[in-house]
């Protein structure tokens, strides 16, 4: 009889992660996960963990969280924290905080701090971060109003106030790292986790 292979469960809302596994032809289900995220950060802030620590503990709550409901799947649980310099950049809750978030990363570089775990049977079993660097150019504030009056609330998911695969590219003079990251999802680790898996065409 031939082995039953492990289902995949994404423990996350995000439409880009999902995107970016879809497009590969990664078969899993969505189940996102419900965690005290604010918490979380208070808890790593006061514990003086950095961005890149922070968002591999929520990554891994997240997995965890869904992990324990469906011990049998691999589930993957990711966050992206934006930082320049010691701020930590949250998603913007409405579209006057997204302006106002984007005249302050506008000619500047910031770091997406990327964490994606991997958990099973309720425990992590699998991690890998990434820390892209982008640069946005000195864009107008003609620019500025035009970009939010199209994309509207659909920058309200994004930690950058900002999606790459749309119109949001044309903020950038300049991106370092891995594309899939910024995308909130490290995928070529991921894929070579699931060819070791057997869930992934080898």
């Amino acid at each position: 009889m031939a082995a039953t292979l492990e289902r995949i469960v994404l423990a996350s809302a995000s439409l880009a992660r999902a995107a970016v596994l879809r497009a590969a032809g990664i078969a899993f289900s969505v189940e996102p996960a419900s965690i005290d995220e604010a918490r979380i950060k208070e808890d790593s802030r006061r514990a003086g963990a950095s961005a890149l620590e922070c968002a591999m503990a929520l990554a891994a709550e997240k997995a965890c969280v869904i992990s324990r409901r469906d011990p049998g799947a691999l589930v993957i649980g990711g966050d992206q924290i934006l930082v320049i310099g010691a701020q930590w950049f949250d998603k913007p809750g409405d579209l006057a905080e997204a302006r106002a978030q984007l005249r302050l990363l506008r000619g500047r570089t910031h770091t997406l701090a990327t964490a994606l775990c991997v958990a099973q049977g309720g425990a992590p079993l699998w991690r890998v971060t990434s820390t892209p660097e982008l640069t946005m150019r000195p864009f107008s504030d003609a620019f500025l109003d035009s970009y939010i009056a199209e994309e509207g609330e659909s920058l309200l998911g994004s930690v950058g106030a900002y999606r790459l695969e749309g119109r949001g590219v044309q903020l950038f003079s300049r991106i370092a790292g891995d594309h899939f990251a910024v995308l909130g999802l490290p995928l070529l680790e991921l894929l070579a986790l699931l060819r070791e898996r057997g869930v992934a065409s080898t």
